[in-house]
C-alpha cells in the first residue's frame, strides 16, 4: 500500500476491529509489533473519531519501516489492518529528541500542576536509578521478576514480549498481593532463560517497557535484593542481627530466628 506521508517513527493504524476491548487491543498490538523494535507508546481509545484506530510509537525507524511492510493488509482480529506512517511525529517522540519539549495539553496545565507532575518524573527516574545501581551489584540468574503488569496480561501474551529474545523459556504471570502506587491490582511475572547472560540481555532490552499508556513494566533480576544488600555492606551499618534460638511446642527441633534490629549503644544487645 502506497503512503503518501513522509516515513516517520509512529505509524496509523486503522479499520480495527472496534468490537474489541480497547486494552485487549493494546495489548495484543503490543505483542504483535514489538518483534519488529522497541514500542514506547500505543494509542487506542474509543471514543468516537479515534474508534477502530490506533498509533504505534517505535524508537526508530528502521523498526517502523520494518514493522509497516511486514503487517499492513494482515488480518487482526478478523479485519485487514490498514497501515500508514503518521502525518507528524508523536509527543512521546518529540520528548525523546528533546528533553525539554512540553505537550500543548501540559503547556495549558496549571504551573501547579506542571510543578507536581516534574516532582514525579524525578521522583520515578531516581527510583529507577537505584534499582539499576542494585541490579549491577547482583550476582547473575537466569530468573527475571516482572512487576506491575496490567490485569490483561497473560502467560501468553508475556511470552509474545520475550521470546523475541534469544534463550527463552518460560513466562509464568500471577497476581501480587499488593496494588501499584495508584492503587490499581497489578500481576507479577517470573521469566526464565537458558543463562544468566541471556536473561541479562532481555532485562536490559524490556526493563520499562511501557505495557498501556501508565504502565511501564520493571524487570529485575529475581535475586537483586538479596544479593546486592549483601554485595553493600554498608546498607547494613544502622542495623545488627540479632540471632536467637527458641523451642516451639509443635516443632522438635530448635528454629533459627533471625531479625533484623536497630543498634543499641555501645554496642549492647536489647531483648
Amino acid at each position: 500500500m502506497a503512503d503518501a506521508n513522509q516515513p516517520n517513527t509512529t505509524l496509523y493504524i486503522n479499520n480495527l476491529n472496534d468490537k474489541i476491548n480497547k486494552e485487549e487491543i493494546r495489548s495484543q498490538l503490543y505483542a504483535l509489533f514489538t518483534s519488529y523494535g522497541k514500542l514506547i507508546d500505543v494509542v487506542a481509545t474509543k471514543t468516537p473519531k479515534m474508534r477502530g484506530q490506533a498509533f504505534l510509537v517505535f524508537t526508530d525507524l528502521a523498526s517502523a519501516t520494518a514493522a509497516f511492510r511486514a503487517c499492513d493488509g494482515m488480518i487482526f482480529y478478523d479485519k485487514p489492518i490498514h497501515i500508514s506512517y503518521a502525518k507528524s511525529k508523536s509527543y512521546a517522540t518529540l520528548r525523546r529528541e528533546d528533553p525539554n519539549f512540553i505537550s500543548p495539553n501540559l503547556a495549558n496545565a496549571s504551573s501547579a500542576k506542571r510543578v507536581r507532575d516534574a516532582a514525579e518524573e524525578s521522583e520515578v527516574r531516581t527510583k529507577r536509578e537505584k534499582v539499576a545501581d542494585e541490579d549491577a551489584q547482583a550476582q547473575p540468574s537466569n530468573k527475571l521478576h516482572c512487576s506491575n503488569l496490567p490485569q490483561e496480561v497473560t502467560n501468553g501474551v508475556l511470552a509474545v514480549l520475550f521470546q523475541q529474545y534469544r534463550g527463552f523459556q518460560t513466562a509464568q504471570v500471577k497476581p501480587s498481593t499488593k496494588p501499584n502506587a495508584t492503587g490499581d491490582k497489578v500481576k507479577t511475572a517470573e521469566v526464565v532463560f537458558e543463562n544468566a547472560q541471556l536473561a541479562a540481555a532481555a532485562r536490559q532490552m524490556l526493563d520499562g517497557f511501557q505495557l498501556k499508556k501508565g504502565w511501564n513494566m520493571a524487570v529485575t533480576s529475581s535475586n537483586v535484593r538479596l544479593t546486592s544488600i549483601l554485595a553493600r555492606p554498608q546498607l547494613l551499618n544502622p542495623f545488627w542481627f540479632h540471632i536467637r534460638f527458641c523451642r516451639k511446642w509443635w516443632f522438635p527441633k530448635y528454629v533459627l530466628n533471625i531479625s533484623i534490629c536497630p543498634m543499641s549503644p555501645a554496642g549492647s544487645v536489647g531483648s
